[in-house]
């Protein structure tokens, strides 16, 4: 989006704040200046005396205003009454008719004012008070016969109505202002000889204040102001070639009709850029916080797979060494078996040397037994051992795993400190270059606007300047060398892009006037 496209709705400044000025050698227009008093400042310098005289009158006005209300309903109450009674209403409904009608009047009025007081008016509930107060007037002046007959008489039938009315909307004009005052939305209204006397131009300058929501006609009257003396200091500038100003230049003429005054339009441009600027660092930084979440993720999930490693070690080392034990037990018991029955067969031979082979055999398998039991025992102790040592090491690892995460989030959260630090510097670097540019291309125009030097001829300087702002080196370059370099740093689509030119050979030709400025020693 150019600066040319800027949406039609101005962001409200405060009148006493000072934009900076954006183009070079503009004059600046301070938004705060005091100007004339608004006609509701006018209001509020009443004296003592006439603010209590001023307090009173709102009393007086409504009691007169009843009593002009209260006789009317009562003088045309009778007239309602007989012209129901001869259109047949019979004479029960003929007098509850002008009462309906009357009631119908203060219904609406009275709701209409309640709605302007909440801040939601409804034109519906006025026009239909107003329509039946027309038909009041209507029947009670064609009550007296033929209008035309007696005007006169006709009319003083009609009249109380008639003020009644006038009362009412005096009175709803107090309320919306007194609303808007409250609300601070009151608005100035143009004063009529301005109408009179510049018909053409008055609406134009009404349209932009209800457009854009200015309350105050002096505050529009200084913004006109202003851009009319912007405009005759431009064309002045340009010796009335205002095709000649920059597109910079000219916003002020541009936003006018979108609600910007001179110093928010020539300030557009700085604050978009900076805009720009905040919405690349924000991405940057999302970017990198995005990459430090993922990295920490990834080594938390490493340290709880190796955490679950070392837990399924300790479990298989324990079932190992049970199983290791249930085995033992089991060849033990086999032997014996098979050592009893052969102790058996041996007692059938004689029972003396029966005896005394049970005896040793006895003898024998309880030291088998005890031999077992003490083997079973040495292999557990030296399962459960080897399960606990390498539960141990086990644990060590996870440990020393934990403590290397440690180390490199610590080694992550410096690098990411240093690379704050580095963004900080750069940025601090990039905004002195800025700087260090602005004030030479400042210099460069101020120059230039000194030496009264044509358009063609600004390009041209504008370019040299784009190629040194771009790193171009010319110190100790011969002259068939500087037009390469040039060419190196700067693009004739950067040159169609800057001066907003369509053809190539026209930036083509800027190019070759800028390396033989250079050439001839040119250096802004």
């Amino acid at each position: 989006m150019t600066i040319t496209d800027m949406p039609q709705t101005a962001a409200a400044v405060p009148p006493a704040s000072r934009p900076p000025t954006a183009v070079s050698g503009a004059p600046e227009f301070a938004s705060g200046a005091p100007g004339p008093v608004s006609q509701t400042q006018k209001r509020d310098r009443l004296a003592p005396g006439r603010d209590r005289f001023t307090a009173a009158l709102p009393y007086v006005a409504a009691i007169f205003g009843t009593l002009v209300g209260g006789i009317g309903f009562a003088t045309s109450y009778t007239t309602l009454a007989d012209v129901a009674l001869s259109w047949g209403f019979g004479e029960d409904l003929a007098r509850w008719f002008p009462i309906g009608v009357d009631a119908s009047i203060l219904a609406f009025l009275a709701l209409d004012l309640y709605l302007i007081l909440r801040g939601i008016p409804w034109p519906v509930l006025r026009m239909a008070a107003h329509g039946m107060t027309g038909a009041t007037i209507w029947f009670n002046a064609s009550a007296q016969g033929e209008i035309g007959a007696d005007p006169v008489r006709a009319a003083s039938h009609g009249v109380m109505p008639v003020l009644f009315v006038i009362g009412v909307e005096a009175a709803r004009r107090l309320f919306i202002q007194k609303a808007q005052l409250e609300a601070g939305t009151a608005t100035d209204r143009i004063p009529l000889h301005r109408w009179i006397l510049s018909p053409i131009a008055t609406p134009r300058f009404y349209r932009r204040m209800r457009l854009h929501g200015i309350t105050s006609y002096p505050e529009m009257i200084r913004r006109q102001q202003e851009l009319t003396a912007y405009e005759q200091w431009l064309k002045r500038k340009y010796d009335g070639d205002l095709s000649e100003a920059s597109d910079d230049e000219l916003l002020p003429m541009k936003m006018a009709a979108h609600g910007y005054t001179v110093a928010q339009a020539l300030a557009l441009p700085e604050q978009q850029e900076r805009e720009a600027e905040q919405r690349a660092e924000e991405a940057e930084r999302r970017r990198l916080e995005a990459e430090t979440r993922r990295e920490l993720a990834q080594k938390k999930a490493a340290a709880d797979r190796l955490e679950a490693e070392g837990e399924l070690e300790a479990v298989r080392a324990r079932v190992e060494g049970q199983t290791a034990q249930a085995r033992a037990h089991a060849r033990a018991q086999a032997s014996a078996a098979e050592r009893a029955a052969e102790l058996e067969e041996q007692a059938l031979e004689t029972a003396a040397v029966a005896e005394a082979r049970a005896r040793e055999a006895e003898a024998q398998r309880r030291e088998a037994l005890e031999r077992e039991e003490a083997a079973a025992a040495d292999a557990r102790a030296a399962e459960t051992e080897r399960a606990a040592a390498e539960t141990r090491r086990a644990a060590a690892e996870a440990s020393r795993q934990a403590e290397e995460d440690k180390a490199r989030e610590k080694a992550a959260a410096a690098d990411w400190q240093q690379a704050d630090e580095r963004a900080a510097e750069a940025q601090r670097r990039a905004a002195e270059a800025r700087l260090a540019a602005a004030e030479i291309e400042q210099r460069a125009v101020e120059i230039e606007d000194a030496a009264k030097l044509s358009p063609r001829e600004r390009a041209v300087r504008k370019v040299v300047r784009m190629a040194l702002a771009a790193g171009a080196v010319f110190v100790g370059l011969g002259a068939d060398e500087i037009h390469p370099e040039l060419c190196r740093v700067v693009s004739i689509a950067d040159v169609q892009r800057e001066f907003d030119v369509s053809s190539t050979d026209t930036a083509s030709k800027y190019r070759q006037e800028a390396a033989a400025l250079i050439v001839n020693g040119y250096r802004p």
